[in-house]
């Protein structure tokens, strides 16, 4: 089971809140989040209540400063000011396999995914990924190549429009993770 500790001020200062599942808004418990420590397990934290807005993917370790974390996790030039939600990232142990689609409503060029890929364009000649159908597994979506840049949690489900997808606010998506932490 997965256990995160939110703090209200930087360097684990302040109140604190525990999660062991899914918090649609911390700021219900605490007036604001600047600093956590994931004791077991992966989240995926939210800037914004209800699992939207910018996303980082935390495993166990130690998180001291928010407003930093957004260089530390490949996010030049942008940073977590504040966490709002969280969501825990079940371990997967079977396969993994996505199809990926070009354009919304899964059109043009399609792909199936069994693995990772750094970069779309250099793997399928894609520019940009705009829907797609996660059959098996949890993947994670970057906005740059190599795995960088905003990303986008995706869970077994079909999603048709990822620009319109609730947490999104990516401008493209270039590479594409699977989720193989054991959290």
């Amino acid at each position: 089971m997965g256990r995160i500790i939110f703090y209200e001020e930087r360097d684990f200062q302040g109140r604190s809140h525990e999660c062991s599942s899914d918090c649609t808004d911390i700021h219900m418990h605490l007036n604001r989040c600047n600093s956590c420590r994931v004791d077991n397990g992966c989240f995926v934290v939210y800037e914004r209540h209800n699992y939207m807005g910018n996303q980082v993917f935390l495993k166990r370790g130690e998180y001291s400063d928010f407003q930093r974390m957004g260089s530390m996790m490949g996010m030049q030039g942008m940073a977590m000011d504040n966490i709002r939600s969280c969501r825990m990232t079940p371990t997967h142990r079977g396969p993994f396999r996505m199809r990926i689609y070009e354009r919304e409503n899964y059109g043009g060029q399609m792909h199936e995914l069994i693995d990772d890929i750094e970069s779309l364009q250099d793997r399928f000649l894609m520019s940009d990924c705009q829907s797609c159908q996660v059959m098996d597994g949890h993947w994670l979506m970057f906005e740059q190549p190599n795995f960088k840049g905003k990303m986008l949690y995706v869970m077994p489900a079909e999603y048709r429009s990822l620009r319109d997808s609730a947490a999104s606010n990516m401008s493209r998506i270039s590479s594409i993770r699977r989720i193989m932490d054991m959290c």
